[in-house]
């Protein structure tokens, strides 16, 4: 898989989203958002690096070179879009090629790409384009690794909104990369009713008759809850979603067999790599973590020069 920046302007950036094979679908960030998020996020980042004054060491140097980006760890690739949105904003005279999509796991020592062009510009690039690489490899991977963990059972692994300020979309985008979901966008996207909703409803039914008057007819409910008795109360209400949070697992394993089909079934709250395989064969649907985003750790990533 190939994916090219060359001149500004070109939607370059935009074909590397697409090449993934993921158009835009319910379960997944759009494409275009993704794009968008990258431009801005890369935009700022430069801004941050070089603040109208430029690369101070790296533009001495002239004329032209060729560096190689390599993933000196093993994991699974994400965030080729941001660094192919840096390397236009840094202007003409940059070709950058990654020879994998996000998505695609590699080895140690992998060759991922290769960056040609002015030399001040590859320089300029490197960190920027390594910071984005680094970062949503690294959620890309561990989410991986929690997909995994629940293989061979109905639960789906996926995202919630513990992200980084302005950078929601790219970090959704890598938490499907490794095979997760995206999960609610938003406050906007799906109405969730959570504890402090409950309190100030003044209880859980109260929550969701107030929350159902104004929600439309093609949007999710979704409830958390943190007992049988809560569970209880939110299948008398018709909800499409409960959710269980912070809960043990004799919990989990009571509500599935109350619940028993009549709603989809989410667990969150404390979800670790070692319990999601002992919560998957619990039977939930849904296993919805924040540490896929906040606990990942950032993968090894390099640009080296020819």
């Amino acid at each position: 898989m190939t994916t090219r920046a060359s001149d500004p302007g070109e939607p370059s950036a935009a074909r590397s989203a697409s090449d993934t094979g993921r158009g835009d679908h319910p379960d997944r960030v759009p494409d275009a958002s993704v794009v968008r998020a990258a431009r801005e996020a890369a935009s700022r980042a430069l801004d941050e690096d070089l603040a109208g004054y430029g690369d101070l060491a790296g533009r001495v140097f002239t004329g032209a070179g060729a560096a190689t980006i390599v993933g000196r760890e093993a994991g699974v690739l994400s965030g080729t879009v941001p660094f192919l949105a840096a390397a236009e904003l840094l202007g003409p005279g940059l070709d950058v090629v990654f020879d994998r999509a996000d998505g695609e796991r590699f080895p140690a020592g992998t060759p991922l790409g290769t960056v040609r062009g002015r030399l001040a510009g590859i320089l300029a690039l490197e960190r920027t384009g390594l910071n984005f690489l680094g970062r949503l490899s690294g959620v890309a991977t561990l989410t991986a690794a929690f997909v995994a963990a629940a293989a061979g059972t109905q639960a789906r692994v996926a995202a919630t909104r513990k992200t980084t300020p302005g950078l929601r979309a790219l970090e959704k985008a890598a938490v499907e990369h490794g095979g997760g979901l995206p999960h609610r966008f938003g406050l906007f996207d799906s109405a969730m009713i959570k504890d402090n909703h409950i309190a100030a409803a003044g209880g859980l039914s109260a929550a969701v008759a107030r929350v159902r008057e104004r929600l439309g007819h093609a949007h999710l409910l979704e409830v958390e809850t943190t007992s049988l008795e809560q569970v209880d109360e939110a299948l008398a209400c018709g909800v499409q979603v409960i959710m269980l949070d912070n809960a043990d697992l004799d919990l989990v394993r009571a509500a599935v067999r109350r619940i028993a089909g009549r709603a989809i079934v989410e667990v969150s709250g404390g979800v670790t790599l070692e319990r999601v395989r002992p919560l998957a064969e619990a039977g939930v649907d849904i296993i919805s973590s924040g540490a896929l985003i906040t606990r990942a750790r950032w993968l090894d990533v390099a640009l080296d020069m020819d």
